[in-house]
């Protein structure tokens, strides 16, 4: 062959030695990208989304009296297989009646509903405030002193006691509810979010801004929080499961709202569970408690795990 076609002679330009080939990066594509690849997480996520929906959609589309059948003897503490023939074939007899001859599955997807909803209302509250003064408290020395003498003295009283008190002292109904629940749950978040930001303050990045004259709000809101994202999410995983078990535990024990949340069925069933023929009563939702909890944290496990830019390689 000749020179001509082994060789090419190729000019230079300064503008395209400066492209860079490398593909477009956006994080949360990368984050759901990772996330989806598992068909597990998929699979999790899609019970998670029906349980949600259903627990809403249902109540919503369905009237529930618990006290309609009250006055029936007959109607009371019947099997499914018994409800099913004493009212006729309909999915709301599928898991039987309860003392009051109510549907104990209307009963359930109704206290769902409750239970879901003070969850998230509260997870919202608290991880936007605790994540909001964690940035600051980590950031600010002089924040930092005032709320650790807060958190010494917070923090060294067990969480079930203040929220305990808490429904003690006020009428026990959902807003109570959501108050005792978040009058100091933001406070560990904060704890925690000020850890992480104590260690990654004093980066070279944090102090190049400090020094061109950023302030303190501006660099924790914009330079640390955003590398944080894994963490917030894993603490959102573990802070909504929590707030379902605290309103349970509190109900099961008598001191939870007068709302049928699930807390409230478990602890009016108590009895049918060691009653022959009137289990379904005390398992129903428990069965359900236990689901919405483990996959409400599998998912946010998962997804904090996708958060982490490590794993987008």
């Amino acid at each position: 062959m000749s020179e001509e076609k082994l060789f090419s002679f190729h000019t230079h330009s300064d503008l395209e030695s400066e492209v860079i080939t490398a593909p477009r990066y956006s994080y949360w594509q990368s984050v759901f990208r990772v996330f989806f690849r598992n068909k597990v997480n998929i699979a999790i996520l899609a019970l998670l989304v029906f349980v949600v929906a259903f627990a809403y959609a249902y109540p919503a589309l369905t009237h529930y009296d618990p006290f309609a059948n009250l006055m029936d003897p007959e109607s009371k503490h019947l099997g499914p297989a018994g409800a099913m023939q004493y009212f006729g074939a309909d999915l709301k007899w599928i898991l039987g009646t309860g003392a009051s001859g109510e549907s104990t599955f209307d009963a359930i997807w109704n206290g769902s509903r409750i239970s879901i909803s003070l969850a998230f209302l509260c997870a919202a509250i608290n991880m936007t405030v605790g994540v909001c003064i964690g940035a600051v408290w980590g950031f600010s020395k002089k924040v930092d002193m005032i709320m650790m003498e807060v958190y010494n003295i917070v923090g060294n009283v067990p969480t079930i006691l203040i929220i305990s008190v808490m429904a003690m002292l006020f009428a026990p109904t959902f807003w109570t509810m959501v108050f005792a629940l978040t009058i100091t749950g933001w406070l560990f978040i904060a704890y925690q979010i000020r850890i992480q930001v104590v260690i990654i303050r004093d980066r070279e990045y944090n102090l190049a801004s400090r020094c061109l004259g950023t302030s303190t709000i501006k660099i924790a809101m914009k330079n640390i929080l955003p590398f944080m994202t894994s963490i917030i999410v894993t603490l959102l995983a573990t802070e909504i499961p929590s707030y379902i078990s605290y309103e349970v535990f509190l109900s099961y024990i008598g001191m939870g709202m007068k709302d049928m949340s699930l807390g409230r069925l478990i602890y009016a069933a108590e009895g049918a569970m060691i009653t022959p023929g009137w289990e379904m009563e005390f398992w129903s939702p428990v069965a359900i408690t236990a689901i919405i909890t483990v996959v409400l944290y599998v998912v946010g496990q998962n997804l904090g795990d996708a958060s982490d830019p490590r794993t987008h390689m």
